[in-house]
């Protein structure tokens, strides 16, 4: 007989051996020892999980002959049929391949014929999400009211996929990630079945790069275990995995804190040597990022990192010198470095531009120094003060001619009156509210007296002008909100003629009449 890999010769028999999934195999053995057998159940969760061997556990279960507290006795003719896939009444489906109408159309008309030799004919259908929407149509009518010989056993990674009647009509398990204690016991049965052996921190480690999955995990512990006939040691796993492990991130993350681009370029340059892949050892610092990231807000990251707490502790003492916040930015930064490697034509530059880039010191400053800049703008804001207005720029005089003609001399165009703030408010929440945002965007402050607001729009802005004449209220009643007392609006072109701004002030009548007392009055024009 051939070699069969660790994770399908080790695929569990029982829902007693299925690990990890405690609420989900609870549930399944109470239905089967009931009798209460649902028509269709939907298994969701992620790759390696345990879905699909759930689903041959169930088939098995509910077909005993003599099931043992929910379980499938594994002894009974029925059993031993199934065990070795050799009996017609379970049929496994793959929906990535077998996703047309025509397929599924078939499946229905075949599940009309009771089973040959069990009590329920058992369709697994897995990866369901990939059928096409003609295929989900057929399947509905049957998945709503099959025979009552029938179990559907739907499984998936993308539970979003799949259609509302279809998931209205199953049962829904979710399987979660498996931690990395139960992958490490798991991972020990097995090299005690198998008479090998490792290291607790190998183990721990092929159990992280696993991310929760137990066929993941039972896949690299084969791949480490074809390295060696001896023990599987923390450094093959490393040299087997591609991993950087998580004593060199400490340091490669050392180097970041001290901003020494030198020195995490030559660490870079070692872990690539070794075969790390630039995309991985991506993903592991930004993973370790987030680790810090976690412990400056957290504090005890043991269990929600998975590291033993002597790690958890030096992930806290590295977090106080780093910051959070810069934590934050460098997990940002190697998250947006990983898939530009896919692409790149040389990704462990772009991998080595990252680093350098984190190791930048002038950054933090520039941050600062902008955190500053808004702070004193919210702070002006929030004490009513608004910066002064820029003087628009002089026009060019045009050229005196050698006599004066008998033409009129053109008056000085007035410059642009300083909107309050009050109105500066209401545009700004006409803007946000209201669905003509570019026509308010066009609207110009023109003057203010006596309760009228006048606006004005320039000649290249004759739509949008056309358009406020026709919801004038809808102006006033944010001006009314804003000034707090029933306000009027003018419309008016740009450069028609508005009323006066709203009371000059004392100190400015002042200077005006000292001016005339000092140059004159018929010396003095003021603009109107």
């Amino acid at each position: 007989m051939s070699y069969q890999v660790l994770y399908r010769a080790w695929r569990p028999d029982t829902f007693s051996e299925i690990c990890g999934q405690d609420a989900v195999t609870r549930t399944l053995r109470r239905q089967v020892v009931s009798g209460h057998i649902a028509h269709a159940y939907l298994f969701c969760g992620t790759r390696g999980t345990g879905k699909t061997t759930a689903s041959k556990v169930l088939a098995r279960a509910i077909n005993c002959l003599h099931p043992v507290d929910g379980d499938p006795c594994g002894e009974c003719e029925i059993c031993r049929m199934l065990k070795s896939e050799t009996c017609m009444d379970v049929v496994e489906i793959d929906a990535a391949s077998n996703n047309g109408v025509d397929e599924i159309r078939d499946l229905r008309e075949k599940v009309k014929f009771p089973p040959a030799v069990t009590k329920y004919k058992v369709y697994i259908v897995d990866e369901v999400h990939m059928l096409s929407t003609g295929a989900f149509n057929a399947l509905l009518k049957t998945l709503e009211e099959p025979p009552e010989h029938a179990v559907f056993i739907l499984a998936t990674t993308e539970p979003h996929r799949l259609p509302a009647t279809i998931l209205s009509r199953c049962q829904r398990f979710d399987f979660h990630r498996i931690s990395v204690d139960v992958i490490v016991a798991r991972l020990k049965v097995v090299l005690a079945g198998i008479g090998r052996t490792a290291e607790d921190d190998a183990l721990a480690e092929i159990a992280r790069a696993a991310e929760g999955a137990m066929r993941d995990a039972l896949s690299l512990l084969d791949s480490c275990l074809s390295y060696t006939d001896g023990a599987v040691t923390l450094q093959l796993a490393r040299d087997v995995l591609g991993t950087a492990g998580l004593s060199f991130m400490f340091e490669f993350a050392d180097a970041l804190v001290d901003f020494d681009a030198g020195r995490a370029l030559t660490l870079i340059d070692d872990a690539l040597n070794r075969g790390t892949d630039p995309q991985v050892f991506a993903r592991d610092a930004t993973e370790h990022m987030r680790g810090l990231l976690l412990a400056s807000a957290v504090g005890d990251v043991a269990h929600m990192l998975e590291v033993t707490p002597e790690d958890a502790a030096r992930f806290s003492e590295q977090a106080g010198r780093m910051g959070g916040e810069r934590a934050a930015r460098l997990m940002d930064l190697f998250m947006r470095a990983e898939p530009d490697m896919k692409w790149a034509s040389q990704p462990r530059v772009a991998l080595e531009l990252a680093a350098v880039r984190a190791c930048h010191p002038e950054r933090p400053e520039e941050d600062a120094a902008l955190s500053e800049r808004i702070a004193r703008v919210e702070k002006l804001m929030e004490s009513g003060a608004r910066p002064a207005p820029k003087p628009a720029a002089k026009p060019a005089e045009a050229p005196k001619p050698a006599r004066p003609t008998t033409a009129a001399k053109p008056s000085p165009s007035a410059p642009a009156p300083t909107p309050p703030q009050e109105y500066l408010s209401a545009v700004e929440q006409l803007i946000a509210t209201s669905n003509r945002k570019r026509v308010y965007e066009a609207m110009q402050f023109a003057g203010l007296q006596d309760g009228i607001v006048t606006v004005s729009f320039s000649k290249k802005n004759q739509m949008y002008k056309n358009l406020a004449e026709r919801k004038p209220e809808e102006i006033a009643e944010a001006m009314t909100a804003a000034f707090g007392q029933p306000m009027t609006v003018r419309i008016v072109d740009e450069g028609a003629a508005a009323p006066k701004a709203e009371g000059t002030s004392s100190v400015a009548k002042r200077v005006i009449e000292q001016s005339y007392d000092i140059f004159g009055r018929e010396n003095i024009d003021l603009e109107s």
